[in-house]
C-alpha cells in the first residue's frame, strides 16, 4: 500500500473518533452545567481544558458561556479542532483514499458530513444541543459499522482501526487525567455530591456510566472508575483495550508486510508495561505521572507508525 494512502485510511478514522469523543466530552459538559446552575461556567471551562482548546477560545471570546463554547467546539470555522472540522478533514480523507474503501464506507462518511452540515448550518440553540450531539455519535457509528460490516480484513482495515485505538486511548487518557487537576474545584470537594457527580459525567463522556454501575452495583468509586478506565480489557474505550487492539491490527500488519519494525516494538512495550501494572501501582506511582507518560507514549506511537509505513501527506 502506498503511504499516502496508510496516512489518509490512518487519519480518516482518527478524525471521526476524535468527533465522536468532542461531543461525548460536550454531551457530559452540558449535562452537568445543568446542575451547577450560576457555576456552570467553570464546567464549560473544564471542558475547553480537557480538550486543550481553553488557549485558543480566550484568544476568540471574552466570557465563558454553554452557547458560545458549544458553538465554538462543533461549527466554528475558525475551530480546526471543531466537530465539523474533523468530520469535514475525515471526508477528505476518505475521498483521497477512495478507492480502497468500499462503498457502504465511503457513502457513510459522505452523509455523515452532509448530514452534519445541514444541521450545524445556523448557530446551534441549548435546546438543540442533546439532538445535536446525539447525531454526531450516531453518524460516526454509522461509519464504524459500515467499516466493520463491509471491509476486508487487510491492511487498509488495520490501519483504520489502528487510527481509531490511538485516538480512543489519547481521548480515555486527557479525561482521565484532567479529572484529577480540572474538574474539582477545590481538595475539598473529594468524596462530595459533586464529586460524585463528576465522576459520572465523565464516564457518561465515555459512554461507561451505565456499565460501570452494573459491574460496581451502582458504587461511583474513584479508584475503581480508574482501574476501569485503564485496566479492564473488556470495556471499549479503556486503555488496555484500546491497546488489544491495537496490537491484534500491529501484528496484522506485521503479517501482511512479513516483518516487524520499531513501532511495533514500542507497542510491545506498552502492552506489557499495561499488562503487568495492578492500579494500586498506578496509584502509588502517581495517576497524573502515569497518564502523562501514558499520553506521550502514545503520541511516539503514533509517530513511529507513520515513519515505519511512511505516510505522505
Amino acid at each position: 500500500m502506498l503511504g499516502r494512502t496508510a496516512y489518509g485510511i490512518f487519519w480518516m478514522f482518527r478524525y471521526l473518533e476524535r468527533a465522536e469523543n468532542t461531543a461525548r466530552l460536550l454531551e457530559a459538559g452540558f449535562r452537568m452545567a445543568l446542575t451547577r446552575g450560576s457555576q456552570s461556567d467553570e464546567e464549560w471551562r473544564s471542558l475547553l481544558t480537557t480538550l486543550g482548546l481553553a488557549a485558543a477560545y480566550d484568544d476568540r471570546f471574552d466570557e465563558t458561556t454553554g452557547p458560545l463554547v458549544s458553538n465554538f467546539l462543533l461549527r466554528d470555522r475558525e475551530n480546526p479542532a471543531s466537530v465539523l472540522a474533523m468530520v469535514e478533514y475525515a471526508r477528505t480523507n476518505a475521498r483521497m483514499v477512495r478507492t480502497a474503501l468500499t462503498r457502504e464506507v465511503w457513502e457513510a462518511t459522505n452523509e455523515a458530513w452532509m448530514a452534519l452540515c445541514e444541521a450545524m448550518a445556523r448557530p446551534v440553540r441549548m435546546a438543540q444541543l442533546a439532538d445535536l450531539l446525539a447525531l454526531v455519535r450516531r453518524q460516526a457509528m454509522l461509519v464504524r459499522g459500515a467499516l466493520e460490516g463491509t471491509m476486508l480484513r487487510n491492511e487498509i482495515f488495520n490501519f483504520a482501526r489502528v487510527g481509531t485505538a490511538i485516538e480512543a486511548a489519547d481521548n480515555t487518557a486527557r479525561i482521565l487525567d484532567v479529572k484529577y487537576h480540572v474538574l474539582l474545584p477545590s481538595v475539598a470537594w473529594v468524596g462530595s455530591t459533586l464529586d460524585n457527580a463528576q465522576w459520572e459525567m465523565m464516564l457518561r463522556s465515555v459512554a461507561g456510566e451505565r456499565v460501570f454501575r452494573w459491574l460496581n452495583a451502582g458504587t461511583l468509586d474513584p479508584r475503581g472508575i480508574a482501574n476501569f478506565l485503564i485496566c479492564d480489557g473488556r470495556f471499549p474505550r479503556s486503555l488496555a483495550y484500546s491497546y488489544s487492539k491495537l496490537a491484534s491490527n500491529m501484528n496484522g500488519l506485521a503479517r501482511e508486510h512479513g516483518t516487524t519494525l520499531r513501532s511495533h516494538a514500542l507497542l510491545d512495550s506498552a502492552v506489557t508495561r499495561l499488562q503487568a501494572q495492578t492500579i494500586a501501582e498506578v496509584f502509588e506511582f502517581g495517576l497524573h505521572e502515569f497518564l502523562t507518560d501514558f499520553i506521550a507514549a502514545n503520541r511516539n506511537l503514533a509517530d513511529a507508525i507513520a515513519a515505519d509505513y511512511r505516510f505522505i501527506e
